[in-house]
């Protein structure tokens, strides 16, 4: 069960202007609200002048509602409706009804025009609304785009919400996931950095927590027997609790948390295993816990979550396909994507188990143990992986990033896991997306964006557009067609 993104309580305020006949703005909305159900608050207050405004919102705040949408009835009054966004602590969405419900003369309310007024005002008073594509229809219409609306208004509100705990610093050689921190409070989020010794002492004062034969069977039974170690779950259980307590007790004014760790070379030894199972168990709940302090990694699998009411994870992009791989498996069976659509995305083991193959299992790091144990010897300290190939699904490859200049970009590209076995270790799966490989030349390479993506496990392309959008981030990148060259593209090529 998520229990770390926000609920999302609708509200809807109708605005109409002095010259037209209120009772379009007031019927209209009462038609909206019918057709929607009992999910929103229909505040009575039909706003016409800045009095007006101030007792709608006064009202809606009373019945704490934490996103609203602003329904021009009729053509609206420019500056009490644009002050309504002002003046309301959360995201607002601007639509406009169509006309068809009356005559043309009486009847007519012109919100088409009024929305034009209304994006105009919110623009000279630098206020930030969701406005859909288009924003002006009936009812139906309306509840459509009021729809599409919550979890873009989720995935606002949890990152205003945000605290972002680290334990670093960062590996060395991993300056990729190294970005300034003042991206993070333009948007909104806290931060709050500390040392792997912060975590370790913590760590050590859980032992013999009485809470830990409790999350050790749920561990066991998640997994199920032959699937795990049975001499790791005790000290894993115990770091478990360790971050769980420590996300409770560091909020602090912030309602939501997300960690970016440390993970090697010294973790492992330090506390006896790898902790990326614990971390797949955590995002599971809606707690992400990105590896190798990936602070931008974290901010962007929790933005994942709140727009997919699901569970993410983050991921290398990693590996080429090897060509006897695609030619055996893809070519055939997925004719429409090219050997360099496609690519493995990897991490040791952090992705939730719900998402992986049924093979799914608690094995060791091999990259970490040729690094940390002896050669020649069975894994010790550096077992505690989640590994196996994620399941096929529908996914969305995305990325939040502060450049090394302060300027936050990302980009969004939509694709899906391929029901094919990887042949090879850790969480893995073999990705397609479209126009992979100039979007990974042009994008990727192009902009420098560093090795982790994160990736939500459905289409949810067009929301998390919308959420960068109204966080103000100017650079959204894609993965453009053919027909639609990269600025960096070379015609000739």
């Amino acid at each position: 069960m998520m229990t770390n993104i926000p609920n999302v309580k609708l509200g809807i305020i109708a605005v109409s202007r002095d010259c037209f006949p209120i009772a379009l703005s007031t019927q209209r909305r009462k038609n909206i609200v019918s057709k929607y159900g009992d999910d929103i608050y229909e505040c009575q207050i039909t706003v016409e002048n800045e009095l007006d405004m101030l007792k709608a919102v006064e009202d809606v705040k009373k019945a704490e509602c934490n996103a609203l949408v602003v329904f021009l009835g009729n053509f609206g009054p420019e500056t009490p409706e644009t002050l309504i966004a002002k003046n309301f602590d959360g995201p607002c969405m601007f639509v406009a009804a169509a006309e068809g419900d009356g005559d043309v003369i009486n009847g007519r309310g012109d919100a088409y025009c009024g929305m034009l007024n209304a994006s105009y005002n919110l623009g000279m008073r630098h206020l930030e609304a969701y406005i859909p594509e288009y924003p002006v229809g009936t009812a139906d219409d309306i509840v459509k785009m009021i729809k599409d609306f919550v979890p873009v208004a989720r995935a606002v509100i949890g990152v205003k919400n945000l605290k972002i705990i680290t334990f670093g610093p960062r590996p060395q050689d991993f300056f990729a996931c190294n970005a300034p921190i003042k991206g993070l409070y333009e948007i909104g989020v806290e931060i709050e950095e500390n040392s792997e010794l912060d975590l370790l002492v913590s760590y050590r004062k859980h032992k013999n927590d009485p809470r830990i034969p409790e999350v050790c069977a749920d561990m066991a039974k998640e997994m199920g027997e032959g699937k795990y170690y049975k001499e790791l779950n005790e000290r894993m259980a115990q770091f478990e609790l360790t971050l769980l307590d420590w996300a409770e007790e560091h909020k602090g004014a912030r309602q939501f948390v997300a960690f970016a760790d440390k993970c090697w070379p010294a973790f492992p030894e330090e506390f006896g295993f790898e902790p990326c199972y614990v971390n797949s168990r955590l995002v599971s709940r809606g707690i992400p816990v990105a590896c190798e302090v990936d602070i931008y990694g974290a901010l962007s699998e929790y933005i994942g979550m709140c727009v997919s009411a699901d569970t993410v994870t983050l991921l290398d992009i990693n590996n080429s396909v090897p060509q006897y791989i695609f030619d055996e498996d893809i070519k055939g069976k997925y004719s429409q994507y090219t050997l360099t659509d496609t690519f493995m995305g990897f991490h040791c083991g952090n992705t939730p188990e719900c998402k992986l193959c049924s093979d799914r299992a608690v094995k060791y790091q091999l990259i970490q143990h040729r690094l940390l144990e002896p050669e020649g010897s069975e894994p010790d300290f550096t077992r505690g992986t989640l590994e196996g190939d994620l399941a096929a699904s529908d996914i969305t490859f995305y990325r939040l990033q502060c450049d090394s200049q302060g300027n936050l970009r990302s980009y969004i590209a939509q694709g899906e896991i391929l029901d094919v076995p990887t042949r090879s270790f850790g969480g893995i799966g073999i990705f397609a997306i479209p126009e992979m490989g100039r979007f990974y030349r042009h994008v990727l390479v192009q902009k420098g964006y560093p090795h982790h993506g994160a990736v939500a496990f459905a289409h949810v392309g067009k929301y998390l557009f919308e959420v960068f959008k109204f966080l103000g981030i100017k650079d959204i990148a894609y993965n453009q067609p053919k027909s639609l060259p990269y600025p960096t593209e070379n015609p000739f090529a």
